[in-house]
């Protein structure tokens, strides 16, 4: 459920308040490991609160949409849970693996997606493990991590399809439907 919030302060006015609490405490946590002097910066990004990497250090912003500055984490109150996007370290193996290991050791339950932590309530996370993972990835390593990232998706060649060759005595109707035909 994406707000039309566009502020910080008016996304957080809309929540109840055990949701405002957890949201606050979570926010609280990326603030205070958050490479801020980099640039990073906090806003409303996609209906979220998000923290990007400023168009002032990288102009080229998000590839998907330029105008938007680069995504680095996201925090939302979803439907039926709050959510936690850690874009900081997708498709990173290295990252996530050591996120991981350390959220297991943690003894918390780690209910995730591709780059999305799903919690109900803010036991349900590891705070120290999201504050040391937020605190190792400063903005001028993400931004190398991103642009590489990038460069491989570009170079990969694309696939090739080839129609299949229907089965003998098949048309290539029939031979898509798995249906026989017999002759008459």
């Amino acid at each position: 459920m994406q707000s039309k919030a566009t502020t910080v302060a008016k996304y957080l006015a809309e929540l109840s308040d055990d949701r405002r609490a957890a949201i606050s405490a979570v926010r609280d946590v990326i603030l205070k490991n958050l490479d801020t002097a980099g640039g990073f910066i906090e806003g409303m990004q996609y209906g979220m609160i998000g923290y990007a990497v400023s168009h002032k250090v990288y102009p080229a912003g998000y590839h998907c949409d330029p105008k938007q500055p680069l995504p680095f984490v996201a925090l939302a109150s979803q439907k039926n849970h709050m959510a936690l996007y850690m874009m900081c370290f997708w498709g990173d193996d290295e990252a996530y693996n050591a996120f991981a290991k350390a959220w297991s050791k943690s003894g918390k339950k780690l209910d995730m997606g591709k780059s999305c932590i799903r919690f109900k309530k803010l036991d349900d996370l590891s705070l120290p493990v999201i504050a040391d993972t937020i605190r190792k990835i400063p903005v001028k390593k993400f931004v190398k991590y991103y642009e590489a990232l990038l460069a491989r998706s570009v170079k990969r060649p694309a696939k090739k399809t080839s129609a299949k060759k229907p089965a003998a005595g098949k048309s290539r109707s029939t031979a898509a439907s798995g249906r026989k035909t017999t002759a008459r």
